[in-house]
């Protein structure tokens, strides 16, 4: 990976950017084609390189008939509009392929209504909210954070609101800056006043249209009426600089302490309405939603790298392509590394001088932005394949947040194969630093086994490509990227995510001056890569896993035991499973270490290797979660309890406190019983095979 040149990286980036490329639009179409020119050059392209087609349901504005936010006064004039089109700092914001700040999936609609201030739009948040205010016929505007885009809307619907605004609080995203004269953008890499977020507001990933399906052209599709987890009224997002006029004025009582942001201002709940003394007294707010839903076509571009010995089995590495605008953070700067990646080796491949001994599949995902929709669809089409086959997947989606430090998520297993990769790339800016230092400096934790060591996520969530491949297949899979230093600012994400401001200008002077973070994580990504492409036994690490499991266990004794004895529901059948998988791990690392399974059957090895890959399969239950859609993993599904432990588990067993319910109870016995059955289950895949 030492041929990894940042300057190339740089120079990919400038062509990725050069126009917008929503999903499905001529710019995307244009990204696309360069991807697979790239990728079927003769002299460093791969062995194969292709685009595969689906046709999915999107959102979009209508061009002709912009959205509109007006605060309107009883005779119905209009006292002010807010701005439809983020403010030109550089020639980028007038590209004519800009798209207007929207939010997809909302419905058309023209609701008209008192203002109210809803905080982040949490169930908590409108039900304290409804204790003061009658909720009615209101319009609610929320802050971004807290809860899913389109939780916002769906939260607020049973209270009888009738249309949400959304916006970035300055407190949450500018460390409380907010001026374009000397403090945002183009000053720094805080976000202008006008910048606004866009986004898909619909809660399920995956084609909308075509649930557990692969979406081609005959597929099977749903009334569009019965897609679900998608905003019931109409919602759209909108600037600090109109948020502040808007939740300045408002009456009502004073919003609690931690509802308050960094407006200079009282941010109080809304009368409903504003107050008697604001020159938009007893004025109402309207919404002019004019969204459509559309099939369209989108692409997938795939290349392979063919594998020597084992073509059987693949590494995956993705990123999608699409963006809200010119999208040079997000996904352009995993994209001009991934290029950077499959340069250096297709190189190599097509001089004669390397070729993997596993097979490597390489992924430009189409229509992310809308649901993580590209890479959803490939896992529903080769659903069978992909589970048989597939050792890891590998996701550099925003390859650089910032400059300051390495972070991961993925599964335990993964573990040693990173630490072993970072050690060996250096820290960016920094004199005789790996990664792995700067990484450990910035976020650690002491593990039982190994001691203190760097800090790894996890992902449970749906936050990116990942998501198909964890959550519905129980793919090994990692996420990585460089990221900010969390003590120098309370940003929840980059500044100009999803807005018109995330250009080529702002990555280049703002996010990586030189573009050696870009570098370092293609290093990385690369490193990590080849050796689960070449290793002759998997870099995957059982004993890791059963380290997180104790933890999680740990944790559920903790929380749980007390109030589940008194019900008369035993843990004891979940800590034996545990155990158990401490057993089998420990067998497996030392069958690993005793073996010399480079003079052994080749049977031998492939056996190991496959009892590592299937390992997450094992955790796959598809009756586990029946109201969360494609989520199947035991260990890594989302929760709403909040807490580092079995997510079913902590689901069902806040909802039972919560309830009281007898039932409910039943509930929390039943999943702890699917939950120990399947972590014995995985234990028995480890042992030897009879």
């Amino acid at each position: 990976m030492s041929e990894i040149d940042n300057i190339r990286i740089q120079e990919n980036l400038k062509e990725l950017t050069k126009v917008p490329h929503l999903a499905t639009t001529a710019g995307d179409e244009q990204t696309a084609r360069f991807i697979l020119e790239r990728w079927q050059d003769p002299e460093n392209g791969l062995d194969q390189a292709w685009t595969e087609e689906f046709m999915v349901y999107l959102s979009f504005p209508d061009r002709s008939n912009l959205n509109k936010v007006t605060v309107v006064s009883p005779l119905d004039a209009v006292l002010h509009t807010a701005r439809e089109k983020e403010k030109t700092y550089t020639s980028d914001q007038d590209d004519p392929d800009v798209v207007q700040p929207y939010a997809a999936y909302s419905p058309a609609g023209h609701p008209k209504g008192k203002l109210v201030y809803a905080n982040q739009g949490k169930p908590t948040d409108y039900e304290r909210l409804n204790q003061t205010v009658d909720l009615r016929g209101t319009i609610a505007i929320t802050r971004y954070g807290g809860a899913g885009r389109a939780a916002k809307a769906i939260n607020a619907a049973p209270y009888g609101v009738i249309g949400v605004l959304v916006y970035t609080d300055p407190l949450d995203i500018n460390d409380g800056l907010m001026s374009d004269s000397n403090e945002t953008y183009p000053h720094s890499w805080y976000l202008p006043p006008s910048g606004v977020e866009r986004g898909s507001f619909k809660t399920h990933y995956g084609d909308p249209l075509t649930p557990y399906l692969a979406a081609k052209e005959e597929t099977y599709r749903i009334p569009t009426e019965n897609i679900t987890g998608i905003p019931p009224i109409p919602i759209q997002p909108i600037g600090f600089e109109d948020a502040y006029i808007l939740i300045c004025e408002l009456g009502g009582d004073e919003a609690p302490p931690e509802w308050q942001g960094a407006f200079n201002c009282t941010y109080n709940y809304g009368g409903p309405g504003f107050k008697p003394t604001s020159v938009f007294a007893n004025s109402d707010v309207k919404l002019d939603i004019f969204n459509h839903g559309k099939l369209k076509n989108s692409s997938n571009v795939m290349g392979v790298i063919r594998g020597s010995v084992e073509p059987d089995r693949y590494i995956i590495y993705g990123n999608h392509r699409d963006s809200w605008v010119h999208g040079a953070i997000d996904p352009s700067s995993g994209t001009a590394v991934m290029m950077e990646v499959t340069r250096v080796l297709g190189m190599m491949v097509k001089q004669g001088k390397w070729r993997p001994r596993r097979s490597i599949i390489f992924g430009s995902w189409g229509a992310e932005e809308f649901g993580l929709i590209g890479s959803a669809e490939y896992t529903e089409q080769y659903f069978t394949k992909l589970s048989e086959r597939t050792v890891a997947y590998i996701n550099v989606d925003i390859a650089v947040f910032a400059n300051d430090t390495f972070r991961a998520s993925g599964m335990p297993s993964l573990q040693n194969v990173i630490f072993k990769a970072t050690k060996q790339v250096d820290a960016p800016g920094l004199e005789s630093m790996s990664v792995y230092d700067n990484w450990f400096q910035y976020s650690n934790r002491v593990s039982p086994a190994h001691g203190p060591i760097p800090k790894m996520g996890y992902l449970s969530g749906a936050g990116s490509d990942y998501a198909a491949f964890v959550h519905y297949l129980g793919i090994t899979s990692l996420d990585m990227s460089y990221t900010y230093d969390k003590n120098k600012t309370k940003a929840r994400i980059y500044p100009a995510y999803h807005t018109a401001y995330d250009t080529f200008d702002y990555a280049a002077r703002f996010i990586d001056p030189g573009f050696v973070s870009h570098q370092a994580i293609a290093k990385t990504s690369g490193n990590i890569l080849v050796r689960l492409a070449d290793s002759l036994v998997l870099p995957l690490n059982s004993s890791d896993y059963a380290e997180t499991l104790e933890s999680y266990l740990n944790t559920a004794v903790n929380l749980y035991q007390n109030q589940l004895q008194m019900r008369n529901i035993s843990m004891e059948p979940l800590k034996r499973a545990v155990l158990t998988f401490r057993s089998a791990s420990a067998q497996l690392d030392r069958l690993i270490l005793d073996s010399d399974l480079a003079n052994e059957t080749p049977l031998k090895v492939r056996r190991i290797n496959d009892q590592l890959m299937l390992l997450d399969r094992a955790f796959l239950d598809p009756l586990a979660f029946p109201h969360k859609y494609a989520f199947r993993h035991l260990i890594w599904a989302s929760s709403s309890a909040g807490q580092p432990t079995f997510p079913g588990l902590a689901d069902a067993y806040a909802n039972a406190d919560s309830s009281g319910q007898s039932s409910d109870w039943d509930k929390v016995h039943h999943h702890l019983s699917v939950l120990s059955q399947a972590i014995e289950g995985a234990a028995n895949t480890l042992a030897d095979v009879i």
